[in-house]
C-alpha cells in the first residue's frame, strides 16, 4: 500500500495542472495570424541576396562574397539568430524541422503553406552549396568571436567571414548527420512539387549520410576553437547518425537504412536522454519519428523506438517529477540553459506529432497507473503555445508583432539598429553599442519572431543585453511553424 501514498499527491497536481491548462481563454487565438507571422519570421533572417518578393522591407542584401576565401559560393542561407553568423549546424536542424511540419501539418497550413515551402527551399539551397564538395561539408561561415564583438547590421558586416568545413581528416558527424537529416527531409517536401529537386535534395542526403557514418567524430571536436561555447556538440555525434538515418529511411524507404537503425540502436544509443529534443540532441525526435511505423503496424522490428517515445510522453505530463523537466508557476514548460522557448517549442512539436500517429491507429500511452490519450497530448501542446501567445502571467505575447504587448527590445542586431533606407550611411563595428544599450524599443519589428522568453518565475526582461530571454532564433520558430499550423485549423 506504500506506493500509492506517494502516488495521490502526483495524480491530484496532474488534475489541478490540467484544470489549470484548460482554463477558457476569452476570445481565443488568431493562430492562423501567428502561423503567417511565424513563416515571416525566417525573410528577416536571410543572408545573401534577396529575391524580388521579399517581404521583411527594412531588411536588404548582406554577406555577397561569403564562401570567397576559400573559393566556394556560399552566399545565402540564415542568420541563425540574433547575430551574422552562418552556423551549419542550427540551420540544419531548422531546416528538418520546418521540413517536418510541411509533411505531418502541411495540409492546414491554408494561403501559407507556398510560404513555408519557400522558407525550406531558401536553406536546402544553400545546404546543397555547402556539400557540393563530396567528402567536405562547409558548416559555418563567420568568425563568431569577431562578429560578436561588434553590433552592426548584416548589411554592413565587415567582421572576418572566415570559412570552416570537415572533412576526412576532420570529421563532423554530427553536423553531417543532421544536414543529411534536413536533405532527405526536405526531399519529402519537394516529391511531388519539384520531382528533380527532390532527387538532387535525396541523393546528397545519402552521400552526406554516407561522409558522416564512415569518418566518425564531433565537429566541435575538429572545430573547437570556432563552434564552441556556440554550437558545441555536448551530447555526441551518435544520435545524429541515427537520426540521419531515420529520415533516409522515411525518404528513400530503403532497407538499408532500416537495418542500420535496428543494428546501431544500441551502440548510438538511441535510449539516451530520452526527453531531450533540440540542435543538439535528437533522442525525443529519433524516437517520435520512428514510432510512427510501429504505430501503423508496419515495423515490430522498432517496438524499442516506441517504449522510450512513451516514456518521453510520460516525463512530460504534470504531476510526475522528472529532474530534467519543470514547470514554471504559470505552465511553461522549463528546462535548464538559455534560450528556454527553443525546448518549448520543439518539445510541444513532438507531443502534438505524437497525438496525431496515437490518434490514427486509436492507441494511448501508459504511464505507470495511468495513460496519456491524444487528446491529452494536444492540450499540453495546445497550451504552450497559448502561453507563448499571451496566456502567461505578464499577459504578454513572446512573438514580436503579435497581439498587444510583446517584446519590444530584442537581441537582434539588424531590428535595433536604424535600416538602410532610414540610414544609409555605414554604422561602424563599435558605433552599433549605442543602439544596444538604448533604453528605447527596435526600430524595426522583426514580425514572427519568438524570443528565447521568460525565466523559470515567468519573469522576462525586455532588454537587448540579457540575450537568453531576449534573443529569437530560427530553431524556436520552426517547431512553432507546425505546431500553428494544426490548431489554426483545430483552434
Amino acid at each position: 500500500m506504500a506506493p500509492k501514498s506517494h502516488t495521490l499527491p502526483a495524480f491530484l497536481a496532474f488534475l489541478f495542472l490540467l484544470l489549470l491548462y484548460a482554463r477558457p481563454i476569452i476570445g481565443g487565438h488568431d493562430y492562423h495570424d501567428a502561423l503567417r507571422k511565424s513563416i515571416l519570421f525566417f525573410e528577416g533572417q536571410r543572408s545573401g541576396k534577396l529575391p524580388p518578393d521579399q517581404r521583411v522591407k527594412w531588411r536588404r542584401d548582406s554577406a555577397l562574397h561569403d564562401g570567397s576565401t576559400a573559393g566556394v559560393d556560399l552566399t545565402g542561407g540564415y542568420y541563425d539568430a540574433g547575430d551574422n553568423v552562418k552556423f551549419g549546424f542550427p540551420m540544419a536542424f531548422t531546416t528538418t524541422l520546418l521540413a517536418w511540419s510541411i509533411i505531418d501539418f502541411g495540409r492546414t497550413m491554408g494561403p501559407e503553406l507556398k510560404n513555408a515551402v519557400k522558407t525550406v527551399k531558401w536553406s536546402t539551397d544553400y545546404l546543397l552549396k555547402a556539400t557540393a564538395k563530396p567528402g567536405v561539408v562547409y558548416v559555418q561561415v563567420g568568425d563568431a568571436y569577431s562578429d560578436h564583438s561588434c553590433w552592426e547590421r548584416p548589411e554592413d558586416m565587415d567582421t572576418l567571414r572566415t570559412v570552416y568545413k570537415i572533412d576526412n581528416a576532420h570529421p563532423g558527424s554530427d553536423v553531417a548527420g543532421e544536414t543529411a537529416a534536413a536533405l532527405a527531409a526536405a526531399s519529402i517536401v519537394f516529391r511531388s512539387r519539384d520531382p528533380a529537386y527532390s532527387r538532387l535534395l535525396l541523393d546528397r542526403a545519402v552521400r552526406v549520410f554516407n561522409f558522416a557514418d564512415k569518418h566518425r567524430g564531433a565537429y566541435s571536436s575538429s572545430l573547437h576553437s570556432a563552434v564552441c561555447p556556440f554550437y558545441c556538440d555536448v551530447n555526441g555525434y551518435q544520435d545524429e547518425l541515427l537520426w540521419g538515418a531515420a529520415w533516409l529511411h522515411k525518404a528513400s524507404r530503403k532497407r538499408v537504412y532500416r537495418e542500420y537503425i535496428v543494428k546501431n540502436e544500441v551502440v548510438l544509443r538511441a535510449g539516451d536522454t530520452i526527453n531531450e529534443f533540440g540542435w543538439d540532441n535528437k533522442h525525443a525526435g529519433i524516437n517520435v519519428l520512428i514510432s510512427k511505423e510501429v504505430l501503423m503496424g508496419k515495423a515490430e522490428y522498432f517496438e524499442s523506438f516506441k517504449q522510450n517515445a512513451d516514456g518521453f510522453i510520460c516525463s512530460l505530463l504534470p504531476g510526475i517529477s522528472h529532474p530534467q523537466v519543470q514547470y514554471s508557476p504559470g505552465g511553461l514548460i522549463f528546462k535548464a540553459g538559455g534560450s528556454n522557448m527553443q525546448h518549448v517549442t520543439s518539445l510541444s512539436f513532438l507531443l502534438l506529432a505524437y497525438s496525431s500517429y496515437l490518434s490514427h491507429a486509436n492507441k494511448v500511452v501508459p504511464c505507470g497507473e495511468r495513460s496519456a490519450s491524444p487528446a491529452l497530448l494536444k492540450q499540453l501542446a495546445k497550451r504552450q503555445v497559448d502561453y507563448i501567445l499571451g496566456d502567461n502571467p505578464l499577459e504578454m505575447s513572446y512573438m514580436v508583432g503579435y497581439g498587444v504587448r510583446f517584446p519590444q527590445r530584442i537581441h537582434h542586431r539588424g531590428s535595433s539598429l536604424p535600416s538602410k533606407e532610414a540610414h544609409p550611411v555605414r554604422i561602424g563595428c563599435k558605433a552599433g553599442s549605442q543602439y544596444y544599450l538604448s533604453p528605447n524599443p527596435n526600430p524595426n519589428l522583426l514580425v514572427g519572431a519568438v524570443v528565447g522568453g521568460p525565466n523559470v518565475s515567468d519573469a522576462f526582461p525586455d532588454s537587448r543585453p540579457y540575450f537568453q530571454e531576449s534573443e529569437p532564433t530560427t530553431y524556436i520558430n520552426a517547431p512553432l511553424v507546425g505546431l500553428l499550423a494544426y490548431f489554426s485549423a483545430h483552434p
